[in-house]
């Protein structure tokens, strides 16, 4: 990155937090004055999924509603389930903006392999309920929502398979109760430390022109909240990809009618950790502390043309020496949608001992 560029997005970076400025004084007013009384919790209507088969998704939707505990119960969690019930457990996880829809490729090779592939939709995402306000999503509460699923459905030895922010969260669960997971699978995620962190080298001109590109988006996403456009984050992903036309874009943006949906979509950058205190931090240095002993199998498999997790790989073989890389090549953030088959014969092979191949 050039200084030119920097400096752009450095004003960039202080106008947009200016207008978040001028938002968190307007705001007040226009809720006395504009605001309406809205539920706590929307459910997405039937209706918007009705077309889907048309383009892969095709499963049969299971309910679960979690008990929170002194009667109070969670929004209720959608997730898939196919596959023999007594088969090894594979476990996949979604990250922002996605839901169980990415994996609609992936499911089928893994069920006629003999696994049980169990495909949650976290609460604010998919066909789970969700929370209309971004405050009432926490890294807590998605960590539990999956350990309480675990327990639920009963699953052991599982084969944890995730991605962005499946893995944050994955791993997350992973460093609480190692003895229930087998393996992992580890694709286009990380394990963030602190975005404003020079504990190792101090502020380095390199490390602030690294940190540019998230801080932006980190204020853009703060300025607009739950109205921040999805469908534009699908086309700028798939945008040198063949094959993604506009009813797979749909079924991206399906569970998200409006603004009053997308709490869960708002309040995911935001979580990842900023400052050295923010309540994520301690989960990702613990996670990366497990896997510093971690001794099961894992298959790291990122995409060679991500711009969101590029370099991240080396973290986890770094942490994990004896992983096995398997690199997809012309992937891009979400390779579930343009490799996914092509993923799940490489998860076959890594569960089966067998050689592996770059895609």
């Amino acid at each position: 990155m050039g200084i030119g560029t920097a400096l752009i997005l450095i004003f960039m970076i202080i106008f947009t937090n200016f207008l978040n400025f001028i938002k968190q004084i307007v705001s007040p007013f226009y809720q006395m004055l504009a605001g309406s009384r809205v539920p706590s919790v929307l459910r997405t209507p039937e209706d918007r999924f009705n077309t889907l088969h048309l383009v892969g998704y095709n499963y049969r939707p299971n309910y679960i509603e979690l008990d929170g505990g002194c009667g109070v119960k969670l929004p209720r969690v959608h997730y898939i389930d196919e596959g023999p019930r007594h088969g090894k457990v594979i476990l996949c996880l979604h990250g922002e903006p996605t839901w169980s829809f990415l994996y609609r490729k992936m499911i089928p090779s893994l069920v006629e392999a003999g696994y049980r592939v169990v495909v949650p939709d976290f609460i604010g995402f998919g066909k789970s309920d969700k929370y209309t306000s971004a405050r009432n999503y926490t890294h807590e509460l998605h960590t539990m929502t999956l350990r309480m699923l675990i327990e639920k459905l009963g699953l052991q030895d599982i084969v944890l398979v995730c991605q962005d922010w499946g893995g944050l969260t994955g791993l997350s669960v992973v460093k609480d109760c190692p003895g229930l997971f087998s393996s992992l699978v580890i694709m286009n995620t990380g394990l963030p430390d602190p975005i404003l962190n020079f504990d190792s080298h101090g502020p380095s001109l390199k490390k602030i022109q690294q940190i540019l590109p998230f801080t932006l988006w980190r204020a853009i996403v703060s300025l607009f909240g739950t109205w921040m456009p999805i469908a534009p984050v699908f086309q700028f992903g798939f945008r040198t990809q063949e094959g993604i036309n506009e009813e797979v874009i749909n079924g991206y943006t399906a569970p998200f009618p409006n603004s009053l949906y997308c709490g869960g979509v708002a309040s995911w950058p935001l979580l990842v950790p900023f400052y050295k205190n923010d309540p994520v931090t301690c989960h990702m240095w613990e996670a990366k502390n497990c896997l510093k002993t971690w001794k099961k199998p894992v298959l790291v498999a990122f995409s060679d043309s991500d711009p969101i997790s590029r370099g991240q790989e080396k973290t986890f073989l770094k942490l994990v020496p004896s992983a096995k890389n398997v690199v997809i090549k012309g992937g891009r953030h979400f390779l579930q949608e343009t490799h996914g088959e092509q993923i799940s014969v490489e998860i076959i092979k890594f569960l089966s001992g067998a050689k592996l191949t770059s895609i």
